[in-house]
């Protein structure tokens, strides 16, 4: 089971802002081996939802992503940093991470699109949450990438 928080930037405390940049780290730079600038100045305006999976007694991130207003990134609200943590893989955590940031966000923004610029081998997962295809495909840190709209 899995235990959500919503929240702003500066209601994460010290020990949950750590773990969601070690796992950002773990996941974006060392399992994809994609060196890039993951302090790119938008998590401090974001709101981050964060899945909390208790084993053994140990508390431990599950699910992670952000929400940019709209105008932060792009005209249209965004969702973005969109992992799920190795241990939680095939799990299905991703799909309710996706799922409750899709309804956060529809609740922190209402009546504006979600713009994401999604890995390309992800395609069919967020078509299936009603985003679609708005652009060719492109490399963005050695990763090929679409930009989607929902």
């Amino acid at each position: 089971m899995i235990e959500w928080q919503w929240r702003s930037f500066h209601e994460l405390t010290n020990v949950e802002l750590y773990e969601v940049l070690a796992q950002r780290q773990q996941v974006f730079v060392l399992e994809q081996q994609c060196f890039y600038n993951d302090f790119d100045g938008l998590d401090i305006g974001a709101h981050h939802l964060l899945g909390w999976r208790t084993d053994d007694g140990r508390r431990e991130l599950a699910a992670y992503l952000r929400v940019l207003a709209p105008g932060a990134k792009y005209d249209e609200m965004s969702i973005g940093r969109v992992l799920t943590t190795q241990a939680a893989r095939g799990t299905g955590a991703g799909r309710a991470l996706l799922a409750r940031g899709i309804e956060c966000a529809e609740r922190l923004h209402p009546g504006h699109r979600i713009k994401i610029g999604a890995q390309q081998y992800l395609e069919k997962f967020y078509q299936s949450f009603g985003f679609q295809t708005i652009s060719e495909p492109y490399d963005e840190d050695g990763i090929m990438h679409i930009d989607m709209l929902r």
